[in-house]
């Protein structure tokens, strides 16, 4: 869309250059690395960067608001974005935006929660589930984020109040639809189910877990249930077993995510639930970061720090993808 505009940024300019060959030249090398110090000149003529690694401070991310520069964010560690939401009267004083909870969940989720709200006059729960495909390609990185909090718990407001959970515990059975069909899904500390309930006001949001395999969601849930993945909080254990669950290939590249919704409407209980299913769940984080991405660079927004349903709704995705997500209602009583 906007080619010799855009740069992929590294600590190797090498791989830049290799990766610029592949796109024809449409995206131009840099090098970056974050884990120093960036000297802010270096971003003068930058608009936005979209961040695709996890960061342990907000040292850069402040950089960049402070310089007027638009920010998203594809992490999904709620420690670290609870800090950027601090960083929100500098974003406003430099008159830039950052935008978190951007993917697929946190992000696609965030969307399908707010379209199941819409559905009624009250929201009081939404339960949120995702299944990923154990055939598909996940970076090591993103293993290790998954297999270091199914060894943790986690805490979450329900109701104004603090909560520990379980991870990898309470399960509850999903219908994600089609041929996918019913599905056991547990407790997992996604960061939508603590940023909701503060941007939509929904008193409960609870996220779960799943995989394509449900012999394999069965075997995690019951190593957590005897303590195997206490041994996950020694990071060479982690590191090995993140090693392995990478070359695991006994599933498909399919996600599905499910949305229910329970609320008041016209003084009746409904159930309102929002589907959708694809391949490749690293690619649909790509379309929902490149969606924001380009609404920012082609439009004002209101400075300061927003999650993703703060400032849009599915009509943000292209139409091939909203084309897919099936909405439904139920009246539950009278």
């Amino acid at each position: 869309m906007f080619p010799g505009k855009v740069f992929a940024a590294g600590r190797s300019l090498e791989k830049a250059e290799a990766f610029s060959r592949t796109m024809a030249g449409k995206v131009q090398p840099m090098r970056l690395d974050i884990m120093e110090s960036v000297d802010p000149d270096v971003l003068r003529d930058v608009k936005i960067v979209v961040m695709c690694l996890d960061q342990k401070d907000v040292t850069f991310v402040r950089t960049c608001l402070q310089q007027g520069i638009h920010y998203v964010d594809i992490s999904a560690n709620i420690d670290f974005l609870s800090q950027v939401e601090k960083l929100d009267a500098e974003a406003v004083s430099g008159k830039a935006a950052a935008l978190l909870s951007v993917g697929l969940t946190p992000g696609f989720s965030n969307l399908m929660a707010l379209e199941a709200s819409r559905q009624m006059d009250q929201t009081d729960t939404i339960d949120i589930a995702v299944m990923l495909g154990l055939g598909d390609k996940h970076g090591k990185a993103a293993i290790e984020w998954t297999l270091n909090n199914i060894s943790k718990d986690f805490q979450v407001m329900r109701n104004g109040t603090k909560l520990s959970v379980a991870s990898f515990r309470d399960g509850k059975v999903f219908d994600f639809g089609s041929d996918l069909g019913r599905k056991k899904a547990y407790r997992f500390n996604f960061s939508d189910q603590h940023t909701l309930p503060r941007s939509m006001g929904t008193p409960s949001v609870k996220t779960r877990l799943c995989f394509d395999s449900s012999f394999a969601t069965y075997l995690f849930a019951m190593l957590k249930a005897i303590g195997i993945f206490r041994l996950l909080r020694f990071g060479t254990i982690r590191h090995a077993a993140a090693e392995a669950f990478g070359k695991l290939k006994m599933g498909s590249d399919r996600f599905a995510l499910k949305v229910e919704a329970y609320g008041k409407k016209d003084g009746r209980s409904v159930k309102a639930e929002v589907f959708l299913q694809g391949r490749m769940e690293a690619d649909m984080t790509a379309r929902v970061a490149a969606a924001v991405t380009k609404a920012l660079y082609e439009s004002d927004v209101p400075h300061g720090v927003h999650h993703i349903e703060q400032l849009f709704d599915l009509g943000i995705m292209p139409s091939s993808i909203r084309e897919r997500v099936i909405r439904e209602i139920q009246i539950t009583q009278n």
